[in-house]
């Protein structure tokens, strides 16, 4: 594999690093013997990523990010899953929030709120004791 396409930005194969594991639970000597849970692991802060998306990521998802995936049996579908999830990981990161427009309140949702409150303090008026005479 020849690294990873985040929006544009690719990640070379040396600042991504793979850990292979025994998964864990049942599954016998297969599960027990065999190195198929994999651990990918990306270095944000010493990535080759502009500085623009850098910090993004850095901001979002910390210095480091990791995932793992142990589903298959196989250590070669687990390790693109693992990749897969980390692209998907770093994506996400990457998006631009909206940026939300203020808007005024309707008329009718300003009239509402001021019957609510009328309502609410009549009931609570209510619920205290009678005045003494």
């Amino acid at each position: 594999m020849d690294g990873i396409t985040v929006k544009g930005h690719q990640i070379p194969e040396t600042e991504i690093e793979e850990r292979f594991d025994t998964p864990g639970g049942p599954g016998g000597q297969h599960a027990n013997r065999n190195e198929t849970a994999v651990t990918v692991r990306f270095d944000i802060g010493s990535s080759s990523l502009p500085d623009g998306p850098r910090t993004r990521l850095m901001a979002r998802l910390g210095p480091v990010v990791e995932t793992t995936a142990a589903r298959s049996r196989s250590q070669w579908r687990n390790r693109a899953l693992a990749r897969k999830q980390l692209t998907s990981l770093l994506e996400d990161a990457l998006v631009e929030p909206k940026a939300r427009r203020t808007t005024r309140p309707t008329r009718s949702s300003r009239e509402e709120r001021l019957r609510e409150k009328k309502r609410r303090s009549r009931l609570k008026r209510d619920r205290r004791p009678p005045e003494a005479e």
